[in-house]
């Protein structure tokens, strides 16, 4: 009887092989080629192949080797940091990339338990001047920088 000495590895396992083999599936209607001739199938099947293969290793190394548990979900997390996403779409339009940087920042903080606002405040004022440095000014992307701009 086999025994799973890794959960996690398990899990990784079935992930990679579903996503691999979902790449196989969708690909199959392209046409293959060969090696020196190829379609436009060749690179996303083998691509997902060597997924699968990459799937069967972690599933081998869940059942040899002793792992983690997998912890329970934890929700707080993932439902900030899905609000900043939304809130992200609300915002920049609104009051600018400056703003919302900041206040999205605080806002992610709060995906932690242990949040120290200044901290927040301070990484937040950080990726505001790097964001409008590198995207509006370095990349001339068409994001309103400052507030009613």
């Amino acid at each position: 009887m086999l025994r799973i000495k890794s959960p996690q590895d398990l899990g990784a396992a079935v992930v990679f092989m579903a996503i691999g083999l979902v790449g196989v599936y969708f690909g199959r209607d392209l046409s293959f080629g060969t090696a020196a001739r190829m379609g436009p199938g060749y690179f996303p099947i083998i691509l997902s192949w060597i997924i699968v293969a990459i799937g069967i290793v972690v599933g081998l190394k869940a059942l040899t080797i002793e792992g983690p548990r997998i912890e329970p979900v934890q929700l707080r997390p993932i439902v900030v940091i899905i609000a900043a996403i939304l809130a992200f779409g609300f915002l920049i339009n609104a009051v600018g990339l400056a703003i919302t940087a900041v206040l999205l920042t605080i806002l992610a903080a709060y995906a932690r338990r242990d949040v120290k606002p200044i901290e927040a405040v301070l990484l937040g004022g950080g990726l505001a001047i790097f964001a409008i440095v590198v995207f509006v000014y370095g990349l001339s992307q068409p994001l309103p920088a400052w507030w009613g701009r």
